[in-house]
């Protein structure tokens, strides 16, 4: 069972340069033409950095507050906000989404205020989905109701565990009763439009005990369940107790296992799995998630956020990786200075577009079909990149893979094993645009 295909995706998400592959881009490969298709839309990711502390797991980009500088951090948001959106030269944001850290702690006129900025300079349409996600505690709970009114229209709750005792030794700050509270208000304010969020492979969990939790939360969900697997994080105090032997985690085979029950029991239920870690019914998967997954520009605000757009407002005609400045403070300073705090800026070369498509692409039940494909890659299609590799034979003969007129994707069984099946594709892909260099 893989880790990197459950690290959540909705944070600004960075599926890294080459992560499955080490070989270097040497010689130039000409960039496709940009389509406008591509170009004229993006989608809009907003960090918001701060927690109130720091659970035992966690190693994404968040701080404890020193001190209340929310108008300035809402400022700034906003600043850069319109800085990029100019220089991307966008005219429509397609969806937002606020994340964190804990972005349910800022208040609610502040989450207007961003939307107004972006409704002000590009198209922004009334219908579009805007999430945040919340941390269900009363405080989460209780700004509901004015976030719902400030534009958001679908809430992600980081429910976690109906554990108490796993959600106290994760260092989460609210409860399984909380986490039901604000579940249902929730559901109310946003009947159809809340999604829940998951954990397996926690310290002491079983299988029987897993199948149990999730047999209690299909109770009380919407129509909307993530799934993320406890990965160990260098650095975390999990990461430390676990090295010490003071904490125990289930074994490999064991959370594959949840995984797999996970989808059984999910499917059930009458949700669809859509993507590696995402299930919905009714229609509501995350239009925001799918705009990464389908390749498209997204445009990443705040301490540490990633984006992929084109910067035509520079003169720029490719696809660039743009990651912010991690530190809030000097974030900050460099947004109050220049407009925005982009602390790294690659551009992407046509393979290394290519293989991000691929490899979010993949991640999906559906699979990249061949006319999104062609958009990125109008040179060769997928039947011409992978129908005659013999390795991606076996997988097509062993049923893990499946290329046909509609496209390529994992069956049902591949898409467990998508981290052992990318390498292969990747280095198929790297044959075609640097055969002397694969072979």
């Amino acid at each position: 069972m893989i880790t990197y295909m459950f690290r959540k995706a909705s944070r600004g998400f960075s599926p890294g340069l080459r992560c499955f592959s080490d070989l270097k881009v040497t010689e130039h490969v000409p960039e496709s033409p940009a389509s406008p298709h591509l170009t004229e839309q993006a989608s809009l990711y907003v960090h918001w950095p701060y927690c109130l502390r720091r659970c035992t797991y966690c190693n994404f980009n968040k701080y404890i507050p020193k001190e209340n500088n929310e108008d300035i951090m809402a400022k700034c948001l906003q600043r850069e906000t319109e800085t990029l959106l100019q220089l991307s030269q966008v005219s429509c944001i397609t969806s937002v989404f606020f994340g964190g850290g804990t972005p349910s702690l800022a208040h609610p006129l502040t989450i207007a205020k961003i939307l107004e900025t972006v409704s002000k300079l590009v198209n922004f349409s009334d219908e579009a989905e805007v999430t945040l996600e919340v941390n269900p505690t009363p405080l989460g709970m209780a700004k509901l109701k004015d976030y719902h009114h400030a534009g958001v229209n679908r809430f992600s709750i980081g429910v976690q565990s109906l554990q108490d005792e796993d959600l106290k030794s994760l260092g989460r700050d609210h409860s399984s009763l909380e986490a039901l509270q604000t579940l249902e208000e929730a559901r109310r304010l946003r009947p159809g439009g809340v999604s829940v969020d998951i954990m397996f492979g926690r310290p002491k969990q079983t299988i029987e005990l897993w199948r149990n939790e999730l047999s209690e939360l299909l109770r009380v969900c919407d129509d909307h369940v993530s799934l993320y697997q406890l990965t160990l994080e260098r650095g975390t105090q999990l990461f430390k107790q676990v090295q010490s032997g003071q904490v125990e985690v289930p074994t490999e085979e064991m959370t594959a296992e949840m995984y797999q029950c996970a989808r059984r029991t999910l499917q059930q239920h009458g949700f669809q799995q859509y993507e590696v870690s995402n299930f919905a019914k009714n229609n509501s998967e995350s239009r925001h998630n799918l705009s990464y997954w389908k390749g498209k520009q997204y445009i990443g605000v705040g301490p540490g956020a990633h984006g992929r757009f084109v910067p035509f407002g520079e003169g720029v005609v490719t696809r660039e990786a743009r990651t912010q400045t991690l530190e809030p403070e000097v974030w900050i300073r460099e947004v109050q200075q220049r407009g925005h705090g982009t602390r790294r800026r690659i551009q992407l070369g046509h393979v290394e577009l290519l293989e991000e498509v691929l490899v979010m692409g993949m991640r999906m039940t559906k699979g990249i079909n061949h006319k999104h494909w062609e958009l990125f890659s109008p040179e060769l299609s997928l039947h011409e990149i992978f129908g005659a590799s013999l390795v991606v034979q076996e997988l097509l003969q062993s049923g893990q893979l499946i290329l046909d007129d509609r496209g390529l994707r994992c069956s049902w069984d591949g898409l467990a094993l998508l981290d052992s099946i990318l390498p292969v594709l990747l280095m198929e892909l790297d044959k075609q645009f640097f055969p002397k260099a694969a072979s």
